[in-house]
């Protein structure tokens, strides 16, 4: 009736009153009110946590998931592929073979490469997407694009969404964090776990795995016992007497809330993240009893605790910059990176598994684009974001499950393409959440994860249970 009514104006104002419902806030809560409290799904959930291997550098698809036949008998030849970027060389538009070989792994006898054999032992736990495509070849832009569906920076990442929306379980920590390498960051630093314009409540914490477990949580010199106490207790009545005047101020709550939960961290955090009452079996499994292993493996080994005491959602980084960046000498390159986190990788699945947590837990490894099937200076790949291989396990997704398909050589998704808004799609369908009902207003304009009006976002139905 609204419709056919008013030229339809009455459908757009009941549409727009629809929309001020808050779908991450509890029933009865304001909008303007934000916290961690831990929040219950639109609809029925398989998953309520998630594990990003966020490998940035991208992944050569050909050498490590995707096998292609052609590439090994047309070795060495011109090939018609427009490349998109310019490449350093003389070797530009040469086919380039894998100098791996290919193996069947698992009752599904899925094929993947030598060089990732651990990952290749828990193949019947794993969906692998062949058929990835993104919108940028940049590093910075294709992981922001990645994180938050969009190449321009910031917007919120989907961490930051699924912790606006579903919040933590465990009050005394917080609801998204991320492990990367004490060494240093990638090549996009925080913008992939920023907030956005969500409120920064929402943003990623950094928890190292060396050292002091959450950066700046105790004071820089030691106090007498008390002190540290009645300051904070002074600042929040400040803070609060601040807030009565500015009811409507998001960051000075976020503020708030923040001390009030590093407060709480100081005694629950240290104890989460010691790994020491792990037994001698689950830290080989982690590859801790191995130098070069253990710095990745420690951070797989601490996402399964921070996931088993009620985080919400862990952001793993590899080595700084990145990592799987293979421009020259695939072959050594390749081995390297995966030498360093394949055991880790392998083991955090199967630990999961084990402890039941893989059936509610999504695990997600992938970058933020894939390589090119032509050769740069002879022996490299340069970026392609035409085609990218991704692994999902647990969380309802098929098991021992390959999809979709890229063309003869391995450079473009061609058969049940997934965009990065598809994978969002799905993976907020997983935790209960609808990715076009999912909204926070910003710049008088409902914002979502996906922008499905733009990108035709949906839910791949075929890689779920």
């Amino acid at each position: 009736m609204l419709q056919l009514s008013g030229m339809g104006l009455g459908s757009v104002a009941l549409a727009w009153l629809q929309g001020q419902k808050l779908h991450a806030a509890p029933e009865g809560e304001k909008s303007t009110a934000f916290d961690l409290r831990p929040k219950q799904p639109s609809k029925p959930a398989r998953a309520k946590s998630v594990i990003l291997m966020m490998q940035n550098g991208g992944p050569s698809q050909m050498d490590l998931f995707d096998p292609k036949p052609a590439l090994k008998k047309h070795n060495g030849q011109q090939h018609s592929i427009k490349v998109e970027m310019f490449q350093v060389g003389s070797e530009q538009n040469k086919l380039l073979d894998t100098p791996f070989s290919f193996r069947r792994y698992g009752t599904a006898g899925i094929e993947m490469s030598e060089v990732i054999p651990h990952i290749g032992g828990v193949a019947d736990d794993l969906c692998l997407i062949r058929s990835m495509h993104t919108g940028h070849n940049n590093h910075t832009e294709g992981l922001i694009m990645f994180m938050t569906g969009k190449i321009f920076q910031g917007r919120p990442s989907f961490g930051s969404w699924i912790s606006y929306a579903l919040g933590t379980e465990n009050r005394n920590l917080p609801a998204y964090v991320v492990l990367r390498d004490p060494a240093g960051y990638n090549t996009t630093g925080t913008l992939t776990w920023s907030s956005g314009w969500l409120p920064a409540l929402y943003r990623g914490t950094e928890f190292s795995s060396a050292g002091s477990p959450v950066l700046n949580l105790r004071a820089a010199r030691e106090q007498p016992d008390g002190v540290q106490r009645d300051n904070l207790e002074f600042l929040a009545r400040l803070n609060r007497m601040h807030q009565r005047d500015y009811p409507r101020e998001t960051e000075l709550e976020t503020r708030i809330q923040n001390y009030e939960l590093a407060a709480r961290m100081q005694l629950a955090a240290t104890s989460v993240l010691d790994v020491a009452n792990e037994t001698a079996d689950t830290q080989k499994l982690y590859g801790l009893d191995n130098p070069r292993t253990k710095p990745y493996g420690l951070r797989c080994l601490l996402a399964r605790k921070l996931i088993e005491s009620g985080v919400r959602f862990v952001q793993i980084h590899p080595k700084p910059f990145q990592p799987w960046d293979t421009h020259a000498n695939t072959q050594a390159s390749l081995a390297e990176i995966c030498g360093d986190t394949d055991l880790p990788t392998a083991g955090l699945i199967r630990d999961l598994k084990q402890r039941g947590l893989l059936d509610e837990t999504i695990v997600i490894w992938s970058g933020e684009f894939g390589r090119l099937p032509v050769s740069q200076n002879g022996t490299g790949r340069d970026h392609n974001r035409n085609a990218f291989s991704l692994l999902a396990a647990g969380g309802g997704f098929k098991s021992g499950f390959v999809y979709g398909e890229t063309d003869d050589v391995g450079y473009r998704a061609a058969v049940n393409r997934v965009s990065v808004a598809d994978f969002h799609a799905t993976i907020l369908h997983q935790l209960g959440l609808d990715h076009e009902s999912l909204t926070f207003e910003h710049s008088g304009r409902d914002e979502t994860l996906t922008d499905a009006s733009l990108t035709n976002a949906h839910v791949v139905q075929d890689l779920l249970r």
